[in-house]
């Protein structure tokens, strides 16, 4: 059952990154995505996150990621919150899509800070104070370096939380994570912490405090039986599942492939019906292909369409 929510109440559990399905022609597949929306939510998702950098926001114009939001929206129906990435090098573009996802019903907008030439915590936290002023809704704060090269530290985070009370979630892709969050948490209790990483530390992730993942892993019912399961109090339940699924999640979540693997695996379960992303990209040799069946053979995942029951 999905975990209701509104734009006002705090965001929790299990919210899969949506994918952004192309077809033969590198288009944008709006049939694949209002089916991988639906697909997403039959399988648990407490939510979805859409336009992120699995969502290849980067590689879409703003029109597109408008047609983007507004299929997902219209396709979600009020089912689950959405958070909308919003990220933008530019300030009056990054202001409007944080008004038209509002207008559209999002949850929250993500931010992820532009790439600065020597970035103060100061420029950080103002860039995130003028969202706030032009929406006066709630904000995810997208940790994640590796995309901008802007370092967050716990110090800058409290602060943040202190001035821009409209950011309350924070999206956490800064290893090592779970000691990042117990600083977080030393320092404020202001924030709902969400890991990443394709789900490769979820369990610990929860254990320290995280108010759950936000991430585009292909079997989201695995997370979300985790999740279940940890939070009901079932510690050795969400452990034999984490650790029965970690060899899918850890063969995924590897660099440079993670997004290609990750949209051939949709493929497989049906839920989009091209597993190309847009160019550019990293494609997938005939071995990986061939390691991807061994995995789910080695998890006991004899068809992929099927949902798993635990």
């Amino acid at each position: 059952m999905n975990t209701p929510s509104t734009p006002h109440m705090p965001l929790r559990g299990i919210f899969n990154i949506l994918a952004t399905p192309f077809d033969a022609a590198q288009q944008v597949d709006y049939a694949s995505l209002r089916r991988l929306v639906n697909f997403q939510l039959a399988l648990g998702a407490h939510g979805l996150t859409i336009l992120g950098v699995l969502g290849e926001a980067a590689k879409l114009s703003l029109d597109e990621r408008r047609a983007v939001m507004d299929t997902v929206m219209e396709t979600v129906a009020g089912r689950a919150p959405v958070v909308v990435g919003a990220s933008h090098a530019d300030r009056e573009s990054r202001r409007s899509l944080c008004r038209a996802a509002f207008a559209a019903g999002a949850a929250a907008v993500m931010i992820a800070p532009p790439r600065m030439d020597q970035p103060t915590d100061a420029a950080v936290i103002a860039l995130y104070a003028d969202i706030a002023a032009a929406t006066d809704r709630p904000i995810v704060v997208q940790d994640f370096p590796p995309v901008n090269n802007v370092i967050m530290s716990p110090d800058m985070l409290a602060q943040l939380a202190e001035q821009v009370p409209h950011c309350r979630t924070l999206k956490l892709e800064d290893p090592p994570l779970m000691e990042k969050i117990a600083a977080i948490r030393a320092r404020t209790d202001a924030f709902a912490i969400f890991g990443g990483l394709g789900g490769m530390f979820l369990l610990e992730e929860l254990a320290r405090g995280a108010a759950g993942t936000m991430t585009g892993f292909a079997f989201t019912e695995i997370l979300v039986a985790v999740y279940d399961a940890f939070t009901q109090g079932r510690l050795p339940d969400a452990e034999a599942i984490f650790d029965r699924y970690l060899p899918l999640i850890r063969y995924e979540n590897q660099p440079v492939v993670n997004l290609t693997i990750r949209k051939a695996l949709l493929c497989r379960r049906g839920a989009i019906a091209h597993s190309t992303p847009r160019h550019p990209f990293t494609p997938l040799d005939a071995g990986t292909q061939d390691e991807l069946t061994w995995v789910l053979r080695r998890v006991g995942i004899d068809d992929p369409k099927l949902r798993l029951a635990f």
